[in-house]
């Protein structure tokens, strides 16, 4: 696989995280592009939601897309029982899930406030309401 392929697959990947997320009605989510300040990671996924148990079906809808959909596999999750800051680790992709307090004490996107972001839905994709 080149470099490019690489880099592609893991767009398709925290797309495909952002859209399920967005499916269950996760909140401010945000992709950063990583890939030109960090060789650890390609994006993250940001996304914020309102209950633990909404934050365990964003997990694990998540997990099953990537998983048993598009063939990748996890290499790590951290912070499901508590379930204040979920993290999945996909390797090139770390998606972080977050209630609101957490997210706004940690504040990923102004430690990472260089990296290229987007807003989802992307602004040509969300859909016509009228």
């Amino acid at each position: 696989m080149t470099e490019s392929d690489s880099n592609n697959q893991s767009l398709q990947l925290a797309l495909a995280a952002a859209q399920t997320a967005h499916d269950n009605r996760a909140r401010d989510i945000l992709i950063l592009d990583l890939r030109e300040l960090t060789p650890v990671f390609d994006y993250f996924v940001l996304a914020t939601g309102a209950s633990r148990r909404q934050l365990h079906a964003i997990s694990e809808d998540i997990d099953d897309k990537l998983e048993k959909e598009l063939g990748d596999a996890r290499l790590g999750r951290e912070g499901y029982a508590e379930s204040r800051w979920i993290l999945l680790d996909y390797g090139d992709l770390v998606i972080h899930l977050f209630d609101d307090e957490t997210r706004d004490y940690y504040g990923l996107e102004n430690l990472w406030a260089d990296a290229p972001r987007k807003k989802f839905p992307l602004e040509n994709e969300q859909a016509d309401d009228g």
